[in-house]
């Protein structure tokens, strides 16, 4: 899980021990701090036997927004938004979301 937060964009990921699912996805960096204007990327890989989907959120104060999704190495990122989506959803492969034009708007909690 990240969070952006805008003068410096401050990205955070919550961690859980135990044999779940969580334990097998892996997203960094942990923390980013940007200014407005620039770009962060964001970049998430899992080891999961059988799944080959990644889907990107942001969450801010009032609600969570599908940013948009990889199957394999198809990429959908939802349209009108400031993202780009590369790289593959396959078993330790990387999976990059890019948010582009930082503004404080852009202040959030990213996830895979």
């Amino acid at each position: 899980m990240l969070i952006f937060t805008l003068c410096c964009i401050s990205l955070y990921i919550t961690l859980t021990s135990g044999s779940t699912p969580s334990d097998q996805i892996f997203q960094t960096p942990f923390e980013i701090f940007k200014t407005p204007g620039e770009t962060a990327e964001i970049s998430c890989s899992h080891s999961l036997q059988n799944y080959d989907r990644i889907l990107w959120y942001k969450q801010s104060e009032h609600e969570i927004q599908l940013l948009g999704y990889v199957v394999g190495s198809s990429r959908f990122p939802e349209k009108g938004l400031n993202v780009e989506i590369k790289g593959s959803a396959d078993i330790k492969q990387t999976c990059t979301l890019t948010v582009k034009d930082l503004s404080v708007n852009s202040s959030a909690v990213y996830f895979c």
